[in-house]
Formats: structure tokens, C-alpha cells, sequence
């Protein structure tokens, strides 16, 4: 490895939070992220902060105050004595108010309408001992189905006590605002309205299959920018070429490695196995091929008090259009249960010491149940991170790289996704609009270079764990150390998909430019006098915060566009052979060497063919987007030889999208997550942490 990750002196007291520095930005954090060469990178990095026991938070009122602009203040039209009129925001349906006019020592009270003006009726005038100006408003409790959420059920009750919101926990006929799904999009099929915590296809595109292939696509783009995800062959599809690379390698007699192998509908660790010769693979269960991912194995983790360990980070995605990522500024380290040792044929069955799950080390005899956060077999990611800032280790390097890889990977996944949430909520059709909370596992390296291992779609959010308390008799008992972590995690998302704090915060942009800049910070603040004083959000933007370094990697969205575009009809997720041909006749792409539309059928036939073999059973026929990304770069190593993949893609590209009109990009169908909203207010979103990150970058 390069001297990338080399040890660099840390400073613990530079990163020691003080009170009043919470939840805001350091103005001069920076990231290096390991680009491509002609590339600059340079973003912001997570500070370390104190530990903290469990948050109590302090039971407020549950009215709002909202401060008018005293009449002193307000410029004068004509003379003093009459004021002008005050602008006060009454978009909150059925919000009782008050409003003190000075000098009349009066108060007018009414109930808004639904256009957001105050009412006539009702209206009464009661004498004041002050002067002022005071606006009260009392607004709606946002309302929460929860009669889905199964094991994140606690974890979520705890939240909306915090957040004084209003929980069902049967579901009720009328909307509700927020629906909290345990497993997919789907869990209730009759929501029209509101969000839910799933979106559409996020289960299937998570699969250890499909998150391979999205990332190996990526890799064929950008190879030294997705160097963090092992090399992977999908079986049984792959497996002449993962034989041919084991034979290969096992020439060198000083090479013997490792193979891990990954069931491609497992979870919490069953199914997995470590290899190190063919002879080991068990592909067939029954009389079917079991599709599995193997990968590299790891050879050399880093250890702490000998134990290997990964990390669990959780990652929200707000939206899709515009792509909105957030980080948890804490996260869990898990740790095995025995001594790591390099693989060897004694020690590959020993899974305790080589896989780091949670379901399968808390079975172990050696498993430490703790309520310390920095003890034990599980245990908060600060303390991890603090104990390797005392050995010099650059942590905002670390955090750094660790961003980056979480950006990355969900540019791989958005184009899947967003076929996906087309085909379930076609444009101009009523439906919700979508977040996720995702669970990235991440591996650190000897030398410190952070490796995804996987990403969950449905992370655990329990915040108990089961404790033997006679033979065979077990019970739940509270786990504070993913109470700390996951009730933060959950509590902060739903801040962030507040509907009425979305209204508020659109009512602030104009013109689709913010304000002011420090929108974000004032939302906390708000959020906190509010709610009872509640913490500093635990959740961080890094996307579209980072856009300028990181939007040249978005180039399979782009194709994406142009895949959609041609689908025509609404729900559909696959290309016909129609219009595969209208795509290549509207592109104009036929019309170069000899391209035939006879050759085009059966470059369509052939890559379909390919792609539909693993999944017979599919109800669907056709190109999906997958084969569709294959066939593009197959027609753009053709017209383009001279040039590497990822210049003959962006040349294509620009050929297609100059055939298509210049409002081509304006056509594409807006997959936005926020389909509820105004469209102009979709838009303004994407400044409301950096205003100066709404261009693109070049």
C-alpha cells in the first residue's frame, strides 16, 4: 500500500467539542479523498466527539413561539402612528393565534383558514398590560403510523416521546404524515400520501448479487476510485472465471489466499464460509444453484486488543432527486470474540474469530455484554476512534476516506433505484414520497484504509438484547449502548422529515437561492427550543454538501436518464425491442460502420438473453437497466476506439443527449423523493446546507 495512509500526529484537544460549538460546521474541516489523479479533492471530515451517557431530554411546552418583527422596527409609510402591517406565516392548517397590536394594548385571536389566512370568525379583543408584539402559535402534531415498525418498535416509540409527535400503533383510516415501515416499500400498499421510511427496490438492489454488480460497473468506469470494495465473482454464473483466477494464482507458491463466500439473500452472517481451494464451494442445495457473491478475504484488519471488528455506520438517504445524504456522526464497532489469526486450513471454520456479526459472536461464551461505551464485544464508534487518536492515528483522515466511500456507493445504487421508483410511482401518479436509514458494514484495514463489506437495507434498530436468565429461559434487557447510538439515529431522521419544518424552511428560499446560509443551523436551533431542548442533530450532510467532488462519478444516472426515457410505457422497468431500436434510430446511432438495425436486434437478443439467464422465473422480459448500461458501453467502445471506457461513455452520452434537443435534461422524468412538494421547492433543497453547492460541478 502507499504512504496514503501513513500515521499523522493527532491533537486531541482540537477536536474535544466545546458546549457551544455543537452541531455547527468547521469552517475549515478539510477531506482528502483518494480520487482520480487530475482531480482535487477536498471536503470535510467528522469531529470526534466527548463521550456522553444517555440524552435526557427536558419535557417542553408544546407551544411554539414565533418572534415577530417588533413595530418599532417596521419602516414607516407615511407616519409613525401606523405601522406596517407585519407578515406573519399562518400556513399551518387549524394553528390557533394570538397577535398584540401595539399601542391598542388589544389582542386579536381567530383560527387560520385553509389558505393561510386568519380567519373573521371567532375573533375576540382582550386588553393587554404590555406593549409588544407576540405571535403564539400551537401547531399540529406530526402523526406517525408505526403498526409496521416490528423490532425498530422501541427504538422509535422513545423518538416520538422525545420529538412530542403523536404515534398509532394500529394504524388509523385518516393519513398520517410519516409511515414506518420494518421491512420494504411495500409493507402497506394502500399510502398515497405522506413519507415512508422505505423505498421502492432498496431490498433487491441491497442484495449481495446486485450491489456486486452495481459497484463492479462503477469499477469498470473508475477504478481507482472504487478500489474500496473487494473483487467479486457472482456464482454460479462466474465461476470459470473465479476458477481460472484460483488456478492462476496458486502457481505462486507463495501466494495462498482466501476466499469469502456470501449467500446472496443471507443475513446476520448465515450462509457465510471462508475458502481456500474449489473443492470447498457448496453451490448446490437441493437440486437448485444457490447464487452466492465470493469475494477476497482480508487478510490483515485492524485489531484492537487482538480482536478483528468492523463498523456499522448509519447512513440516511433523504432523497434521491436531489440526492440527499446524511451521515451518523456515531456509530457501533462490533467486535469478534476470539483471537484473529491469518486464515489457515485449522482455523477457516472458526467464524468467532473471522466474522465479525453481531447475531452469530453474541452466541459466543467469550461475548461481553457492557453498559460502558467503550468496552466490551460492542461498543460506540467514538471510543473506537478516540482510542486510535491516543496511538497518532489521523482520525479526520479516517473519517475522510470513510465519507467518500459512503458517497460513492450510493451513487452506484441511485440509478437502480431510481428505475425502481418510476415503475412503483410513475410521474403524475398519487404516492409518497421516500427516506431510508441504511447500515453500512465497513472493515478497516492494518493500514487504516476503510473496505465495504456490505450494505443493509433493513439495519437492526433494537435497542435490547436477550440475556439467559435460566436454562433455556431468555429475556429482553435494555442495550444503552445502542440506545445511545440508534434512538439519536432515528430521532434526528425524523427531525429532518418534519413535514411542517419542510414548509417552514421552503417559505425561507427565494428565487431558488437561500436566504441565508446559515438555514440549517437556525432549524436546530428552532428544533431545540421547540422540542424540549433537544441535542444538535447526530445526523451530518455530505451530500450535496461535496457535489463538486464527487458529481463527475454520476455518469451511469445519465444513462439512466436516457434508459427511462424510452420505456414509455408507466411502471414498466425493462426496454422492449421496440424501443431499444427507437433509441438507437432517435440517437442516430445506426448510422456509423455499417451498424445495421438487423445487428442491432441481435446485439439486443444476445445481451438480454445474457443478463435474463440467472433469472428465468422473472415475470418480466425484456432489457433491463443493467443490460442496457452493458449495451451503451458496447456502443460506445465502438464508436469511440480510441478513447478509455469512461471518456467513450461521457462521448456517447453527449451524442445522445445533443440528438434528443436541449431540453432534454428538462424532459427527464423527475424521480424526486419529495414528489409531494412544489417544484421549484425540490430544487431549492439542494442549498440549504451550502448554497454555494447548487451548480453543478464542472
Amino acid at each position: 500500500m502507499s504512504d496514503y495512509y501513513g500515521d499523522v500526529k493527532f491533537h486531541l484537544d482540537q477536536n474535544k467539542p466545546s458546549a457551544g460549538d455543537a452541531g455547527k460546521e468547521d469552517p475549515e474541516e478539510q477531506l482528502h479523498v483518494s480520487a482520480s489523479p487530475e482531480r482535487s479533492s477536498s471536503i470535510g471530515s467528522f469531529p470526534i466527539s466527548k463521550q456522553r451517557g444517555k440524552s435526557r431530554t427536558k419535557q417542553g411546552k408544546d407551544e411554539t413561539t414565533c418572534c415577530v418583527k417588533p413595530v418599532s422596527d417596521w419602516p414607516l409609510l407615511g407616519s409613525a402612528a401606523y405601522p406596517s402591517p407585519a407578515v406573519i406565516n399562518l400556513n399551518n392548517p387549524g394553528c390557533e393565534q394570538a397577535l398584540r397590536i401595539k399601542g391598542t394594548g388589544k389582542i386579536l385571536q381567530g383560527k387560520a383558514e385553509s389558505n393561510g389566512n386568519c380567519g373573521s370568525r371567532n375573533v375576540q379583543e382582550t386588553h393587554s398590560r404590555e406593549d409588544g408584539c407576540v405571535c403564539s402559535l400551537k401547531r399540529k402534531p406530526v402523526t406517525v403510523d408505526i403498526s409496521k415498525a416490528k423490532t425498530s418498535l422501541e427504538a422509535l416509540k422513545l423518538s416520538i416521546k422525545q420529538l412530542k409527535w403523536k404515534e398509532f400503533p394500529l394504524g388509523r383510516r385518516a393519513a398520517c404524515d410519516i409511515y414506518w415501515h420494518s421491512a420494504s416499500f411495500h409493507d402497506n400498499e394502500n399510502i398515497i400520501s405522506g413519507q415512508v421510511n422505505k423505498f421502492p427496490g432498496m431490498t433487491e438492489m441491497l442484495r449481495k448479487v446486485n450491489l456486486s454488480r452495481a459497484v463492479r460497473t462503477m469499477q469498470e468506469l473508475f477504478p481507482e476510485e472504487y478500489n474500496f470494495y473487494p473483487r467479486s465473482w457472482i456464482l454460479p454464473e462466474e465461476y470459470q472465471e473465479f476458477s481460472t483466477q484460483v488456478c492462476m494464482v496458486k502457481k505462486d507458491a507463495t501466494v495462498n489466499p482466501t476466499f469469502i463466500v456470501k449467500p446472496d439473500g443471507g443475513s446476520q452472517g448465515n450462509g457465510i464460509y471462508l475458502i481456500r481451494d474449489l473443492s470447498d464451494l457448496k453451490l448446490i442445495v437441493g437440486s437448485q444453484a444457490k447464487r452466492a457473491v465470493v469475494q477476497e478475504y482480508i487478510q490483515t484488519p485492524l485489531l484492537i486488543d487482538k480482536l478483528k471488528f468492523d463498523i456499522r455506520l448509519y447512513v440516511l438517504i433523504k432523497s434521491l432527486e436531489p440526492l440527499e445524504i446524511y451521515i451518523a456522526k456515531e456509530g457501533l464497532a462490533r467486535f469478534c470474540t476470539e483471537a484473529y489469526q491469518e486464515p489457515s486450513q485449522k482455523n477457516l471454520s472458526h467464524v468467532f474469530m473471522h466474522l465479525t456479526n453481531y447475531s452469530l459472536n453474541v452466541h459466543s461464551g467469550n461475548f461481553v455484554h457492557s453498559d460502558s461505551q467503550n468496552t466490551g464485544s460492542k461498543r460506540t464508534l467514538s471510543s473506537v476512534l478516540f482510542r486510535l487518536a491516543a496511538k497518532g492515528v489521523d482520525i479526520k483522515r479516517v473519517w475522510s476516506d470513510i465519507i467518500a466511500l459512503v458517497i460513492k456507493t450510493v451513487i452506484a445504487v441511485v440509478p437502480e433505484l431510481t428505475v425502481h421508483y418510476q415503475a412503483d410511482i410513475p410521474p403524475g401518479k398519487p404516492g409518497p414520497t421516500c427516506f431510508q436509514i441504511l447500515g453500512f458494514d465497513i472493515l478497516l484495514m492494518k493500514n487504516l484504509k476503510p473496505m465495504l463489506l456490505e450494505v443493509n437495507s433493513n439495519p437492526s434498530m433494537r435497542i435490547e438484547h436477550e440475556r439467559e436468565v435460566a436454562p433455556g429461559v431468555f429475556e429482553y434487557v435494555p442495550s444503552p449502548v445502542d440506545e445511545e447510538v440508534k434512538v439519536g439515529v432515528i430521532r434526528d431522521t425524523l427531525r429532518l422529515m418534519d413535514p411542517f419544518q419542510e414548509k417552514s424552511v421552503s417559505s425561507r428560499v427565494k428565487g431558488g437561492a437561500c436566504e441565508d446560509e446559515e438555514v440549517d443551523s437556525e432549524l436546530q436551533s428552532r428544533s431545540r427550543d421547540e422540542m424540549g431542548n433537544l441535542p444538535s442533530l447526530c445526523l451530518k450532510q455530505v451530500y450535496p454538501k461535496y457535489t463538486k467532488q464527487f458529481n463527475y462519478l454520476r455518469l451511469v444516472e445519465r444513462i439512466t436518464a436516457l434508459f427511462i426515457r424510452f420505456l414509455g410505457i408507466k411502471g414498466n422497468m425493462r426496454l422492449g425491442p421496440t424501443a431499444f431500436r427507437t433509441f438507437i434510430r432517435t440517437c442516430k446511432l445506426s448510422n456509423f460502420r455499417n451498424f445495421s438495425m438487423a445487428s442491432v436486434d441481435i446485439l439486443y437478443i444476445d445481451i438480454t438473453r445474457r443478463w435474463s439467464g440467472p433469472a428465468p422465473n422473472s415475470k418480466e422480459t425484456g432489457m433491463g437497466l443493467q443490460a442496457f448500461v452493458e449495451a451503451f458501453f458496447y456502443l460506445a467502445g465502438r464508436r469511440f476506439k480510441s478513447l478509455v471506457l469512461r471518456e467513450q461513455t461521457v462521448s456517447l452520452l453527449e451524442l445522445c443527449e445533443a440528438q434528443l434537443g436541449p431540453h432534454s435534461n428538462e424532459e427527464r422524468r423527475s424521480l424526486s423523493c419529495s414528489r409531494a412538494l412544489p417544484r421549484t421547492i425540490k430544487t431549492q433543497t439542494l442549498c440549504l446546507s451550502n448554497p454555494q453547492l447548487n451548480s453543478a460541478a464542472p
